[in-house]
């Protein structure tokens, strides 16, 4: 009875010590591995796929695309007519400029104030921290709406200026708490140690926190970078000079609405632009965001992860 009673609980411990894997973490096997190959395939050619034909309409020549009766899927005729068409009018290239400089100064401007209220809200017991993080919660759930916007941009005088596109999306919310989560997921050490070293909060938030907060600060820029840059609306509601609009509102122009591109040989009113010089734009305005990413996805599920779960 002894024996039995003294290697039971042995036993027991035995089988508490070495649990069973969850099903996440077991190898799969081979039907899942091929099941897993097909299906990531299947997704990958799903995103390729329309890019592929996009580019290689936009360089094959019209007899290419006759051909095809459309779009095109196997190379014929290559020709880079019609980027040298849309470049040379002079329309797509200014609003190529207009779109860079308002992604560049309006994603710069929503980063600065992006980083200071979300520090700012991270810090127990700073002015009105509770009352402004609510405030900002509300503006999540409910907004005014499209005429009382108009109208507030109206009385500021911003109609028909470059800070129309920039001002009415300059914060966002949930990359502000995004921010905040991760701030408050610093050690707290290591801010008391810069204070006790004479560190303002200026230069513990540009010399320790931010040096800190590089994966999720980059993660944020493209959120706000992606955002200017596929941005119409505000340039359809704000802007009344056609040359101030961006690149959206061209492409939307010219691909969605058929408006005739510059240097365009009409068959009629109302003709529609060519596929290749349709496709020309939709490439000029991928490529600033296919170019940049590379170089920010490394950052980018850490630094979303980190400042959700942390927050």
């Amino acid at each position: 009875m002894s024996t039995t009673t003294t290697k039971a609980p042995a036993a027991f411990a035995s089988s508490r010590l070495r649990p069973e894997r969850p099903a996440w973490d077991e190898e799969p096997g081979r039907m899942a591995k091929t099941v897993k190959v097909v299906v990531l395939a299947a997704v990958v050619l799903a995103v390729l796929g329309p890019l592929y034909t996009i580019v290689l309409t936009s360089i094959s020549s019209q007899a290419t695309i006759t051909r095809a009766g459309g779009l095109v899927l196997i190379p014929g005729e290559i020709t880079l007519a019609a980027y040298e068409q849309i470049l040379s009018g002079g329309v797509v290239t200014r609003a190529v400029l207009v779109s860079v400089g308002v992604t560049a100064t309006g994603t710069l401007l929503s980063m600065v104030v992006s980083v200071l209220c979300a520090y700012g809200l991270s810090r127990p017991g700073s002015f009105a921290h509770t009352p402004i993080l609510f405030t900002l919660l509300i503006t999540m759930f409910f907004s005014a709406g499209i005429i009382p916007a108009y109208l507030l941009v109206s009385s500021l005088g911003l109609i028909n200026t470059y800070w129309a596109l920039i001002l009415p999306s300059c914060i966002s919310v949930f990359n502000i708490i995004i921010l905040r989560g991760f701030f408050m997921g610093i050690d707290r050490g290591i801010l008391d140690s810069a204070r006790i070293d004479g560190a303002s909060e200026w230069r513990t938030l540009t010399e320790i926190v931010l040096p800190m907060s590089k994966a999720v600060t980059a993660v944020i820029a493209l959120f706000y970078g992606v955002g200017y840059w596929n941005a119409f609306f505000n340039a359809v509601l704000y802007i009344n000079d056609s040359a101030m609009n961006p690149l959206q509102v061209v492409l939307r122009s010219y691909v969605l609405q058929g408006v005739s591109v510059p240097g365009q040989i009409d068959v009629g009113d109302g003709a529609a632009a060519s596929p290749a010089l349709q496709m020309a734009v939709i490439v000029l305005a991928m490529v600033p965001i296919l170019l940049v990413y590379p170089f920010v996805q490394k950052h980018f599920t850490k630094g979303v992860m980190i400042g959700a779960v942390k927050g």
